[in-house]
């Protein structure tokens, strides 16, 4: 026997994943956890008994609700979904899927359509931020077609337009979490910077690299991702985050000057393989890091001077633009507008299965150590 489960698969800037009702969810975060893990097919490297891609950017699950903060008109939860562990990660947010929030909260009538478009305020459960989505509804329908390119998306759709509104100290509640722009872990220079995602900021050519590389060529690099996880690990204490070994924030950026007319460039770690394009969350992160007098970002593309505008990064894929207008400089923390312009796709509706005995909360070693005493 299968249960099913209600079920949008949706493509949100350069991520991909199931869209759920948290009512047609189980409330309890452990039993919600295992679902999802049956619904992906994790634990396993090619997620092959479930919907998940065998890619971070596809491993990936929104839960939307109706809203329970009084500025915002639905919730969204995200959660990561690891791909070889038994884990759901729900502590960060991700920016890529949550271009896909509005367009399927209004398809499934919690926020009313408007013409020629629609605001939706959300609030991401996992950060406790507000991120305002304009979304193209002309005649009162979501439009998904449309001239807007972004990289690491084939072909053109509608803009979604995204403006963060309460991004600083997004997981640790501070902007810089160790209270200083620059550290040194592990003799590398390290910009710990919290807005929107947590980040330790590093240059490239303190590991030896150009920062230009292709996220294939990072990923083969085994003995760069074990340096760099243990500096994550030490930033994840200093940064009041306790032991982040099984938690995939702090993300992590290797920064470097651009070649392309962008602002900087930037290889995003998520935290276990090099992001193909960039992290939205990750992109005002980058951005704002820019801004904050004396750290790593700072020192690669100083942008002191309020309002910046838009800021280019350059990534595996292409370019990300973000329009930033923000106040760091004399201890001052102020972020006026952090916007984005990014596409979305409904991809696939219907119903998701998962095993019975998962969804009445029994795990399947239990339930074969009853099949076995029976």
């Amino acid at each position: 026997m299968q249960t099913k489960i209600p079920c949008v698969i949706m493509r949100g800037g350069t991520s991909r994943g199931p869209f759920f009702l948290a009512s047609d969810l189980p409330s309890d975060p452990e039993r919600r956890a295992e679902v999802l893990l049956a619904v992906m097919g994790s634990p396993h490297e090619y997620q092959v008994d479930g919907i998940g891609g065998a890619n971070p950017l596809t491993s990936k699950v929104a839960i939307i609700s109706k809203l329970r903060h009084p500025e915002a008109d639905v919730d969204y939860l995200f959660a990561q979904v690891l791909i070889n562990e038994r884990l759901v990660d729900t502590k960060p947010n991700c920016g890529n899927m949550l271009v896909a929030v509005g367009p399927f909260a209004i398809e499934a009538g919690l926020v009313p359509a408007r013409h020629p478009e629609t605001t939706v305020r959300i609030f991401n459960v996992n950060t406790q931020a507000l991120v305002e989505s304009i979304v193209q509804t002309p005649n009162g329908r979501v439009n998904y077609e449309g001239d807007t390119a972004i990289d690491g998306v084939p072909g053109t759709a509608a803009p979604v337009r995204l403006n963060f509104k309460s991004a600083i100290g997004a997981v640790t509640g501070k902007l810089l979490p160790t209270g200083k722009p620059l550290d040194v872990i592990d003799g590398v220079e390290a910009s710990c910077v919290d807005v929107a995602m947590p980040m330790v900021l590093m240059r490239a050519e303190q590991f030896g690299k150009t920062g230009h590389e292709s996220a294939a060529e990072l990923d083969a690099d085994k003995a760069l991702f074990a340096r760099m996880e243990a500096i994550r690990r030490k930033a994840g204490v200093l940064m009041g985050m306790g032991d982040v070994s099984k938690l995939v924030v702090p993300k992590l950026g290797l920064l470097s000057r651009p070649r392309k007319g962008g602002t900087i460039t930037s290889r995003y770690f998520v935290p276990y393989s090099c992001h193909k394009a960039h992290a939205v969350t990750g992109t005002v992160c980058v951005a704002s890091a820019c801004a904050i007098p004396g750290t790593v970002a700072s020192q690669l593309a100083p942008l002191a001077t309020a309002p910046q505008g838009v800021v280019r990064i350059e990534h595996p894929s292409g370019m990300i633009a973000i329009d930033l207008d923000a106040d760091f400089t004399a201890g001052k923390q102020v972020l006026r507008r952090a916007a984005l312009i990014r596409t979305a796709r409904r991809i696939f509706e219907g119903s998701v299965l998962v095993p019975e005995q998962v969804w009445a909360g029994r795990s399947a070693e239990a339930t074969r150590r009853t099949a076995v005493t029976a």
